[in-house]
């Protein structure tokens, strides 16, 4: 591994820390309403609350939090895919786009507003720029701040005691949406259009090409039927092209967003591959900046919202240390190549002039480093977005980004998703310690009983259900292998990497599988909403029962949950528990994927 491949992830950990400290000051006070900018917005937020009915002196139970979750989010749903089925009726469409189907439209409405943003269309294809911004922009908002204020719940329920409610649903997605999400998005778009990352309403341009380029077409009479010649063979016409259309449309709106809330559905097909959507190293940089900071700030609002710092730095150390441990793995599978090229004598090395290695499907303004920064990024945050092809990837370094999902997406994850699932493994690990050594478990000052790991056991099993079933009815069935491109064991792990992606609300792919059919979009959606829903539940549940316990007094035989023993304990856990569960999938995939290679097949 050469020096800017160490230098690299080196400095991007840094600043991410260094940001998530301010950061994570500013949400504390936001959530408890203490900021001057709440104070503010006070009169806003009361027009708001006024106009929907609602009472923001009121706080909910965690069943009636829960409730209002859901109701909003199967809103969301209904709203998106109306959208989507009459967006052809509707204004802001200058290239005349028609509705998507009913199967795709319901999978995308489903996708955004579980934060998945699953893409089966090319969106400069299929979206008018109304669609774009009045369906997915705004989900791309209000599912991340769902996410959020979950993961708000939940620590309120750690930080309260004796306590019947867990805070009032309406008034934190409100607060989140205002005062996070809107004035770090408008920076990070005002970034991004710095960079050339566009922002317009224009029509899509036709525009002159540098060559000519000539293709043969088999020659058609008015009624479009082929012509062919006396001997019955199609009569062919070369065509010459001299101009390409470039999409036009408000990228940079969207782009914050999109890696901001951890979403990652791109304007364009291409995603962040794409000139229009990441155009330099600099917003390169910016985006992967963006997935990260609000799920490592988020870490250090749970220790200031619980009192004890320590217990945040903890937890952001686990996060840190696996996401730089992959890092690493990611960059030197991507570095070594492919040694069935070594085989015919071509040099993968890095050099002054070519950065060596297996740059396939990758762009060579980013290169290996900062596209494996990117990679592992995008999967180890649920966002989804992609600067090179997944599916180009070394057997190894698909591993990578494939177990970082099926981990639960707990090493930084989406935001408030991430930290909610990194908080019940750390109470599974209490609850291991406990076992071993014959005392209850205790977390942050609250004992872990029964009914919390019963939630707990859901939340940890659900997601590896809804993946495996889901995988072994696609190998299974004619209309799961029909989208296969690829035989043996890379069409397995392309199928596996989907699932994953869905019920784990990543939204990136192996691009090598065709799932833009009813077979795929049905059962991807539904993943995707249990995945999202089924975890969130049981999450609200937990918040609900620690909020009414009492607070415990530290003991002798308390169990520190904020120093290096439990930072291992607990990065042991999210391996074990998350590794073993798919270790057999693994092994069929990019296991025997890699064997295959290193054999010369």
């Amino acid at each position: 591994m050469n020096l800017n491949n160490v230098l690299q992830p080196a400095l991007f950990i840094v600043v991410l820390l260094a940001a998530a400290v301010p950061i994570s000051r500013y949400l504390t006070r936001v959530m408890d309403g203490t900021s001057r900018v709440v104070k503010l917005g006070g009169p806003i937020e009361r027009l708001l609350y006024r106009l929907a009915g609602v009472d923001p002196e009121q706080e909910m139970s965690w069943k009636h939090y829960a409730i209002a979750t859901l109701a909003f989010n199967l809103l969301g749903v209904a709203f998106l895919y109306v959208l989507l089925r009459v967006q052809g009726l509707l204004p802001g469409n200058p290239q005349q786009f028609s509705a998507m189907t009913v199967d795709g439209a319901f999978n995308t409405a489903i996708s955004f507003v579980t934060n998945t943003n699953w893409q089966d269309y090319s969106g400069e294809q299929t979206l008018s720029y109304l669609t774009q911004m009045l369906g997915l922009t705004v989900q791309n908002f209000l599912s991340a701040a769902t996410g959020i204020v979950v993961v708000i719940a939940l620590v309120r329920g750690f930080a309260r005691h004796t306590a019947k409610t867990i805070g009032n649903f309406w008034v934190d997605i409100t607060r989140v949406t205002l005062y996070v999400l809107l004035p770090m998005s408008a920076i990070v778009a005002a970034l991004l259009m710095s960079q050339g990352v566009i922002q317009n309403f224009k029509s899509y341009e036709d525009v002159p090409t540098l060559q000519t380029t000539t293709y043969s077409a088999p020659k058609t009479d008015a009624q479009g039927n082929p012509v062919k010649d006396a001997k019955g063979n199609p009569v062919m016409v070369d065509t010459p092209v001299k101009t390409q259309t470039i999409a036009m449309g408000p990228v940079a709106t969207q782009e914050a967003i999109k890696m901001l809330g951890t979403n990652g559905g791109g304007f364009f097909n291409g995603n962040s591959a794409h000139p229009y959507e990441n155009p330099t190293p600099f917003s390169n940089f910016v985006q992967i900046f963006s997935i990260l900071i609000i799920p490592a700030a988020l870490c250090l609002v749970f220790g200031r919202m619980i009192g004890d710092r320590r217990q945040g730095v903890a937890v952001l150390a686990v996060m840190t240390i696996a996401f730089a441990v992959c890092i690493a793995g990611e960059i030197g599978a991507e570095q070594g190549g492919n040694p069935l090229f070594t085989s015919l004598h071509v040099d993968q090395s890095a050099t002054a002039l070519q950065p060596g290695g297996n740059m396939e499907g990758k762009e060579t303004r980013f290169g290996i480093a900062q596209s494996g920064i990117f990679t592992v990024a995008t999967t180890a945050a649920s966002c989804g977005a992609v600067v090179n092809t997944h599916d180009s990837l070394t057997p190894l370094g698909g591993l990578v980004p494939m177990l970082l999902m099926q981990l639960g997406e707990v090493i930084f994850g989406g935001v408030g998703s991430g930290l909610y699932g990194m908080l019940v493994f750390a109470l599974l690990a209490v609850f291991v310690a406990g076992l071993m050594i014959g005392r209850t478990p205790e977390y942050v000052g609250k004992k872990i009983e029964a009914y919390e790991m019963k939630m707990v056991s859901i939340v940890v099993l659900l997601t590896p259900l809804l993946v495996l079933v889901a995988t072994s009815i696609a190998v299974l069935t004619d209309a799961g292998k029909a989208g296969i491109m690829n035989p043996g064991a890379h069409g397995f792990s392309e199928i596996l990497y989907a699932f994953s992606s869905a019920a784990n609300n990543n939204g990136s792919a192996f691009a090598g599988l065709t799932v833009s059919t009813p077979f795929y979009n049905w059962l991807t959606a539904v993943a995707m909403w249990f995945g999202r829903f089924g975890t969130i539940v049981p999450v609200l549940a937990i918040a609900g029962s620690l909020a009414a316990k009492k607070r415990i007094a530290v003991t002798g035989g308390t169990l520190p949950t904020h120093g290096p023993l439990f930072v291992v304990l607990l990065l042991g856990t999210v391996l074990l528990v998350g590794a073993l569960t798919y270790v057999p999938a693994l092994a069929l995939g990019p296991g025997v994927e890699h064997l295959m290679m290193i054999a010369g097949h």
